[in-house]
């Protein structure tokens, strides 16, 4: 299928299709699609939306022609010829948010849906498409807007009716959609875990099975697994879903005493990875755990090469038999994404940077609020910064225009959409 949007679009559209109509509209018509010299490109179906309704809020024709390279390659040669030219990356979307039929919260869930490789992330992009987290923003917003009367009618009206309006009921207003504001900004973590995938990390000493374990829990052999320690000198990723749930696996050198030099390399890149996970697997006796850092959620033992038998700490798992596996998928699962197998229940969230710097700005703007609400402050102040926390929620929806938002939302998109 070919797009094409824009001022002038049916006239174009005309010079591809001798028999274009642009009525009736959302109708399939079947036509001959042809170049300036009038020779048959293909036959297909076109579709013709009028703006604003449609996607884009433009004019806008669809062209649906036979697949391959060819057939595609030079329609849209001819929709070039004819006066269009290829659209920028993420373009469509682009007008669709500048024309008001998306807001930029919904452009981004766009782009993450198509990126999403697991459920749970088209899932939550779903959530975030059809407005949720929207919602939740233009509902902080009317709040904050109700805050503003409040200070207004206590700045213009000081001795209407009852006088003054409390200091108490204003400062009320102002902690509940503070309150708002820090419930959401703890979706965050959460969230950018589900879109971005999770970072485990199977860590410990040589010989330990992690790359095994590695391969065991993809379904395939991707890291090379010999009977001879320190194998692994590279740190190993893969992208797997465990119940739906992104997990970017690593697989890591073994951590232990070294006089090798591209051993200890590796081992420096296995503690980087490490300090930067999102949860580390420990294997074996967890030996090694002490030259790990932290990570975000934390460590999960497992004594691995359980069909050897043994004793000794942690979840008892064997890529050999399979044994232990799938409870530790639904271990990791349960650490990292605080729930089990099901996901259609997510929560519209903060699902990147951007949201949180825009609801941090927001929180640091109500506790100056705060400030002038106390004792020698100002009620045009107080304003002053509810304003502000005003237009750090419209950045987020694209009620402002932000041209720098725009270009770095909208730089990832692919050039088709």
């Amino acid at each position: 299928m070919i797009r094409l949007s824009g001022a002038g679009a049916f006239e174009i559209a005309a010079r591809v299709i001798p028999t274009f109509r642009a009525d009736p509209p959302r109708t399939a018509h079947y036509a001959a699609f042809r170049d300036a010299s009038g020779a048959l490109l293909d036959r297909g179906i076109y579709l013709v939306f009028p703006g604003p309704r449609s996607e884009t809020g433009e004019d806008v024709v669809e062209f649906q022609c036979h697949g391959g390279l060819s057939v595609p390659a030079r329609l849209v040669a001819a929709i070039e010829a004819a006066g269009a030219r290829p659209a920028h990356p993420g373009e469509f979307t682009r007008r669709a948010v500048t024309n008001g039929k998306l807001d930029l919260l919904q452009a981004e869930a766009l782009g993450d849906l198509i990126d999403a490789e697991a459920p749970a992330q088209a899932a939550a992009a779903l959530t975030q498409l059809e407005g949720g987290l929207s919602r939740r923003i233009g509902e902080l917003r009317a709040a904050l807007i109700e805050l503003l009367a409040l200070l207004a009618y206590d700045v213009d009206f000081p001795e209407e009716d009852d006088g003054p309006v409390s200091r108490d009921r204003i400062e009320a207003a102002r902690a509940a959609v503070a309150a708002g504001v820090e419930r959401l900004l703890g979706t965050a973590p959460l969230a950018e875990r589900v879109r971005r995938g999770a970072l485990v990390v199977l860590a410990g000493p040589p010989n330990a099975g992690k790359s095994s374990l590695f391969n065991a829990l993809l379904g395939r052999e991707r890291a090379l697994v010999t009977e001879v320690a320190g194998t692994t000198r590279d740190a190993i990723e893969a992208h797997v879903d465990f119940h739906g749930w992104p997990i970017r696996l690593v697989d890591t050198a073994g951590l232990g005493e070294t006089s090798d030099r591209i051993e200890a390399l590796g081992q420096e890149m296995s503690r980087r990875f490490a300090d930067g996970a999102d949860l580390v697997v420990v294997c074996d006796d967890g030996s090694a755990g002490g030259r790990l850092g932290d990570s975000a959620i934390g460590r999960l033992v497992v004594r691995t090469k359980a069909d050897l038998g043994g004793e000794g700490e942690g979840l008892p798992v064997s890529a050999l038999t399979g044994e232990g596996l799938p409870e530790l998928k639904r271990a990791i699962v349960e650490r990292l994404f605080q729930r089990g197998a099901g996901f259609a229940d997510l929560e519209p969230a903060l699902t990147r940077e951007r949201h949180r710097e825009a609801l941090t700005g927001a929180r640091e703007a109500l506790a100056r609020t705060a400030e002038q609400l106390g004792p020698g402050g100002e009620s045009v102040l107080a304003a002053h910064h509810v304003q502000e926390a005003v237009r750090a929620l419209d950045s987020l929806v694209g009620s402002v225009d932000v041209e720098e938002v725009l270009d770095r939302v909208f730089s990832s998109f692919c050039v088709g959409k």
